[in-house]
């Protein structure tokens, strides 16, 4: 039987929510004080407080840090009639796991426990992942055992050893630039500089001038000289991002700068020379840029002595588990969140979803739903809010859909309209309140 401490200066609230909560089959403490609440609190170990902000002999904030600082694995609900921004922030910057103002709406109360109890029993059934051992900030990864992968590997191992010129293609999200960096970390001159430059950031007249540097007064505005990417990078690497997009101009003047290794800035006279190693990316087939005369071939041939061609997730869905195991371990270090366990059937849902931004957009997913999640679990709820999912269609097509279907997705669709107003949702819905949190119930309908 789980327990549940509620602490709350109005004694009719206390009456009120101890009648309710017993009825529901949890065993109930209550206090009038913010002392009567701490005691009890270290005493029985209650796995749900509802707490009140305002108590006559302190502030509910201060009992909500002290509560947390123990480190019990409680949800704390908070109650208030002030309804202020800055203490709703504060109290959900302090670990609440919820708030809910005052006169209080049974529902509401009955829907905060019902998730609390939720998520500690997912929790109490949940295992730990694997403990992963911190790694430096500046440590390079790319996540992956599929059979992709692995031989974009050995080609990454064979680039590593050559100072020669790369061109990595794939779709957006998927790596390139950390493929481009791994690359550049793991070669001889990996205490050279890296540098990005995106040749689809900067206007057509200013191409040249940021590739190669420009000399005072060449053009209007130029008040002094300038270095450019190619002198920057020095004798390491220059990542040229987005190569598809450099005007057929510039390509000619990269493709010089490829043959003899010598460069000229803008309005100068002095030749430069650099021995930096060009990792070329682009998210189309750069060939049909060819072919279409929308791309030097001479330029295309010098970029692509070794190709690396990076598959889209839907390739390489074998390693979704592994990614999700990483980004949660990495947006923990990162955010200092503290979700160490996966509620069964997230994996699955994140497998069969349809990655379009593909690995970066299933880590910005995973950062999403870390930072609203209110436990140490990554709960199903956590990542359906954020999915932007088509609906379900059945082989045989819409008819398919059965009626308890139509009417789960009906009856959610209405409380979430109403803000999951019950009592709203059956009028609207022409039933009776106990109906809908039966069909609740039935249809295990969670608030998102």
């Amino acid at each position: 039987m789980a327990k549940i401490l509620v602490v709350d200066d109005e004694h009719s609230i206390l009456e009120t929510l101890q009648m309710f909560l017993e009825e529901k089959g949890l065993q109930v403490f209550t206090a009038d004080t913010a002392e009567k609440g701490l005691l009890l609190f270290e005493a029985e170990l209650p796995q749900i407080v509802i707490l009140d902000i305002r108590l006559p002999d302190g502030n509910g904030l201060d009992v909500l840090k002290s509560m947390m600082e123990h480190q019990v694995p409680s949800k704390i609900i908070m109650i208030t009639a002030f309804q202020d921004m800055e203490t709703t922030i504060m109290a959900m910057k302090r670990g609440a796991f919820d708030y809910i103002h005052k006169p209080l709406d049974i529902d509401q109360v009955e829907q905060a426990v019902d998730r609390a109890v939720h998520i500690l029993k997912i929790d109490r059934d949940t295992p730990d992942l694997k403990p992963v051992t911190a790694k430096p900030a500046n440590s390079l990864r790319i996540i992956g055992k599929s059979e992709k992968m692995r031989d974009i590997f050995k080609t990454m191992g064979l680039v590593c050893t050559r100072r020669v010129n790369v061109l990595i293609q794939g779709e957006t999200g998927t790596g390139k630039e950390l493929t481009a960096r791994v690359i550049h970390m793991n070669s001889a001159f990996k205490d050279d500089p890296f540098i990005v430059f995106d040749c689809s950031a900067v206007v057509d007249t200013l191409l040249e001038s940021e590739l190669f540097g420009h000399e005072k007064g060449a053009f209007t505005g130029a008040d002094q000289t300038t270095t450019g990417k190619i002198e920057l990078a020095g004798s390491g690497t220059l990542f040229l991002d987005e190569i598809a997009q450099l005007p057929l101009k510039i390509q000619g003047k990269l493709l010089g700068f490829l043959q003899r290794r010598e460069y000229t800035r803008v309005g100068g006279t002095k030749v430069q020379k650099s021995h930096c190693r060009i990792v070329a990316a682009c998210n189309c087939d750069l060939s049909e840029r060819v072919s279409q005369g929308l791309f030097k071939e001479d330029l295309f041939y010098r970029l692509k002595v070794f190709t690396i061609r990076i598959p889209p997730l839907s390739d390489r869905i074998s390693d979704i588990p592994l990614l999700v195991e990483h980004f949660l371990n990495k947006i923990n270090l990162e955010l200092g969140t503290r979700v160490t366990k996966i509620q069964d059937g997230v994996v699955e849902k994140l497998i069969t979803h349809t990655w379009k931004g593909n690995v970066r957009e299933l880590e910005n997913t995973i950062v999403q739903a870390l930072v609203g999640c209110r436990g140490n679990v990554l709960l199903r709820d956590d990542i359906d809010h954020i999915l932007i999912q088509a609906p379900f269609l059945p082989a045989q097509g819409l008819e398919a859909f059965s009626l308890a279907h139509l009417e789960r997705d009906h009856i959610q669709k209405t409380l979430s309209r109403l803000d999951w107003n019950k009592s709203q949702t059956a009028k609207l819905l022409g039933i009776t309140l106990p109906t809908l949190r039966s069909k609740i119930k039935k249809y295990e309908i969670r608030q998102h």
